[in-house]
């Protein structure tokens, strides 16, 4: 998110939400979703696993890459078939994610943020971003040491 302070760019309190697939063109989406006041649960295999497991079944949207960090997800995501709005998906794994994992102090954030991407170019320079956010925040020295990433999904652009 940028600088608030910024005059030069328009800044949003909240995400404007409302990705619509369009058939000419591909869809891929870059998704964060952040835990409850940024609370540091989810590096750990057993959520991992979770994760992992809840999107595999919510087919609405196919996960590509992506990187689990203590207070929040970073995923690159398309539209299945049928399609499913994207907010609907995202509730609908939260959701099964939290009766499946049974702890009550570990909550997600109401929202989330997403971004329709442009091109091949903009998903290169996203997972640039989404792979060394580990590294920028001292939690491994290489992107590949991050044991909460992956690939479940091969997005292409064509």
């Amino acid at each position: 998110m940028h600088d608030p302070t910024d005059n030069d760019l328009p800044y949003r309190r909240r995400p404007a939400h409302g990705v619509k697939a369009q058939t000419h063109l591909p869809t891929i989406v870059y998704l964060t979703v952040c835990t409850k006041n940024r609370v540091p649960w989810l590096n750990s295999a057993d959520v991992h696993d979770l994760l992992v497991r809840q999107w595999k079944s919510a087919t609405a949207w196919s996960v590509g890459t992506y990187a689990i960090m203590p207070d929040h997800i970073h995923l690159f995501a398309t539209p299945g078939t049928p399609e499913l709005p994207l907010e609907n998906w995202i509730r609908f794994w939260k959701s099964r994610f939290s009766t499946a994992h049974k702890n009550a102090g570990h909550q997600w954030q109401m929202d989330h943020w997403d971004r329709r991407l442009r091109s091949d170019e903009s998903y290169d320079e996203e997972w640039d971003y989404v792979g060394n956010n580990p590294v920028r925040h001292g939690l491994v020295k290489s992107w590949e040491m991050w044991p909460y990433q992956g690939e479940l999904n091969l997005l292409r652009w064509r």
